[in-house]
């Protein structure tokens, strides 16, 4: 159901167009969740089909069955005419001949090679069993022109800016006969400027026949680009919309549905003396003058879109990202670029966005990972006591709420919300008293969401303070007693809670 319909004329335009995918009746469980359920998805020729929704929506697992990587359990896809089916380690090769194409928010780009090599990576053009390198810069420059992209094939790719890296990610999937090209947040990572060079390379593949399915939260981006929308919610299609005659808080309603409306938000914002301030901190390009306060007892959320700073932020507040201008002062005392084992030393806190690749360390214990943030208050004379450690984890263990049958179970075995509880546990143990939360609910699930709100409500309530990042922005007014929303490396606007939930969407997706 959409709540609102094309022009006339637009619509007719679009009907006339031949159908390049679709899904039909699209249903996908998966062990304690269902992904999916009764989704019908049409994509034309030249249509650029903009496709929202919260995380855990169903946008990826959507994506995921055009693309042959994901089997739908009932339901049938189609790419044009042809059924997409086959052995499933086939499937995605199948996908591909079939011309869908995609290219995700991390790139994969092969660093220390050219740019026509990453082009034609895996499928070199050969002359008599060699490498036909002028065929293949060649190949190359063709790709390139489809976008309307003057790159030099024979540079190499590490010496790309950032935009020119992800317009030679889109390249290579135009390799071929693309029928469809997905982009997943082409732009998160870009500045304006950079994200016009993606912009216009989007507007030549339409107008090349092929069909752009865009995933994004700039609204301003996609309505420049797109001409529909698809909006998912909790696995559904909850509408299909022209952009033209939609405004933003009717998509907000259509993301969040009328249930989450009524979710407990923190009600009045908590907070004593002053603790932290940050400065005029820069950090050109991804920072610009940022400047606020932190309270003693207070969770103040960090919101903003893909690439508007909020990561580097907590690097640079905790000491692992130099800044260039600005300055820090904790507890009164000004610190000019202070390193983490400083910040550390001073009761601060960081938990990384990358759980797996950056919080944990999988294959030891979860006692390991707990007490390496102070192993000198469990070891005598550098040598560890056992029996100390134990006692010291089965306290985080109980208090953290995480579910383990020994305190030394590896925690790779863990659930993902039991490792994110590990890993804020670790601080706790260690006696921090600011902790910079990078993204701690991601990839857990909801059980483990409202357990790790409530630990952050509890720690405090202890006079410990809290900064936390997320960017399931309709959860923070659930945790915070502040939120500052971050617009391209810099601070535009404060809310005190009670915060409702859709104003603060609206202005997170109207931000330009």
């Amino acid at each position: 159901m959409s709540v609102a319909c094309m022009s006339d004329r637009a619509l007719n335009e679009l009907a006339q167009q031949p159908v390049v995918a679709r899904i039909q009746s699209g249903h996908k469980r998966y062990p304690g969740v269902v992904a999916l359920q009764d989704v019908n998805f049409t994509l034309r020729r030249g249509e650029v089909r903009a496709l929202l929704g919260k995380n855990g929506a169903g946008k990826s697992t959507l994506i995921r069955m055009l693309t042959g990587s994901e089997r739908p359990d009932a339901g049938q896809v189609f790419i044009g005419d042809r059924l997409l089916e086959g052995p499933d380690a086939l499937l995605t090769r199948r996908a591909g001949e079939l011309g869908v194409r995609a290219v995700y928010q991390e790139l994969s780009l092969v660093q220390d090679m050219s740019v026509a090599e990453n082009l034609c990576l895996g499928a070199w053009p050969q002359r008599a069993g060699v490498i036909d390198v002028p065929g293949m810069l060649a190949q190359a420059r063709h790709a390139l022109a489809l976008l309307g992209v003057d790159i030099d094939p024979q540079q190499w790719v590490r010496d790309l800016s950032p935009a020119q890296q992800q317009l030679v990610e889109i390249a290579r999937a135009c390799q071929g006969d693309p029928k469809v090209v997905i982009l997943d947040e082409p732009t998160s990572s870009l500045a304006n400027a950079e994200a016009d060079l993606v912009a216009a390379a989007v507007m030549r593949l339409s107008a090349a026949g092929i069909a752009v399915v865009y995933v994004s939260h700039r609204m301003n981006e996609i309505r420049r680009l797109a001409s529909s929308c698809t909006i998912m919610r909790d696995g559904r299609m909850a509408g299909d919309v022209a952009l033209d005659n939609t405004s933003t808080q009717q998509i907000v309603d259509l993301m969040l549905g009328h249930q989450d409306h009524h979710t407990q938000t923190v009600t009045a914002p908590k907070g004593g003396d002053k603790v932290f301030e940050v400065k005029q901190l820069s950090l050109p390009p991804k920072l610009h003058q940022v400047s606020f306060e932190l309270r003693r007892g207070e969770v103040l959320g960090i919101a903003g879109l893909l690439g508007a700073g909020r990561s580097e932020l907590l690097k640079s507040i905790v000491g692992l990202t130099p800044f260039v201008e600005g300055e820090l002062i904790l507890d009164g005392v000004t610190l000019i670029c202070p390193n983490y084992a400083q910040m550390l030393q001073r009761g601060m806190a960081y938990t990384p966005e990358n759980r797996k690749a950056e919080g944990i360390m999988p294959l030891l214990g979860v006692d390991e990972n707990t007490v390496m943030t102070d192993s000198r208050s469990v070891s005598r004379f550098g040598v560890l006591n056992w029996p100390k450690i134990k006692q010291a984890t089965s306290a985080i263990v109980s208090r953290m709420r995480v579910k383990t049958a020994e305190t030394g179970t590896p925690i790779m075995t863990l659930s993902g919300g039991n490792q994110q509880k590990v890993v804020i546990g670790r601080w706790v143990y260690a006696r921090s008293r600011i902790l910079l939360l990078d993204e701690p609910t991601r990839g857990v699930d909801v059980e483990a969401k409202n357990q790790i709100y409530r630990i952050a409500r509890e720690l405090a309530a202890e006079g410990k303070s809290i900064i936390f990042v997320s960017s399931e922005v309709e959860e923070l007014p659930q945790v915070c007693d502040r939120i500052l929303l971050l617009q391209q490396g810099t601070i535009v606007k404060e809310f005190i809670s009670p915060v409702d939930v859709e104003q603060l969407m609206s202005e997170v997706l109207m931000i330009q």
